[in-house]
């Protein structure tokens, strides 16, 4: 009897523990306006903000992005110029495509796979694995990638960033769409 009660009191305590541990989801916001339409934010230019921050929160790059985005049809295209802190650069060109239902997948030449993500209310989380290039060597780090929109101009950007399930840091960016 006490063998069972310890089993199921462990258990129970797993299950909780699990439910406790279970992050927003991306219905969770639903309700929540603005009503974020990828296909319209993400059209014409937009100005990024971010900065790269460690496990610990420090911050170890900040950057700016350009981005130049336009759609035909349910395809997309995101255009995107980054400055780094330390003077790099890079490119990115993402290419989206919208399966109905506020769903998306994506590519770049960078991400390993296929991108997907969701909509709904003013939210968007994505998740992809990212080829990432540090000191010499290439990592496969996988990104839990939430969008929130503000106003019909701004977008801000929280990615966590993780490999083996072990949290690396996070990217925090804000997005201003320039007037058209």
């Amino acid at each position: 009897m006490k063998r069972r009660l310890l089993l199921t009191s462990g258990a129970a305590a797993s299950a909780l523990a699990l439910t406790g541990c279970a992050g927003p989801q991306v219905t969770d916001y639903s309700a929540d306006k603005p009503v974020l339409d990828l296909r319209e934010y993400f059209n014409g230019t937009l100005d990024a903000y971010g900065v790269f921050t460690d496990r610990s929160g420090k911050v170890v790059k900040r950057f700016t992005v350009v981005m130049r985005c336009s759609w035909t049809g349910e395809e997309g295209v995101l255009d995107e110029d980054f400055v780094y802190s330390d003077g790099t650069t890079q490119k990115r060109i993402w290419r989206l495509k919208h399966l109905g239902n506020g769903r998306y997948e994506g590519r770049a030449d960078d991400v390993v796979g296929v991108a997907q993500g969701q909509t709904a209310g003013n939210a968007f989380r994505w998740g992809y694995t990212l080829a990432l290039p540090v000191d010499g060597r290439v990592w496969e780090v996988q990104f839990d990638d939430w969008m929130y929109l503000m106003d019909q101009r701004v977008m801000l950007n929280k990615a966590a960033m993780s490999k083996f399930g072990i949290h690396l840091g996070e990217v925090t960016l804000s997005f201003v769409k320039r007037p058209s």
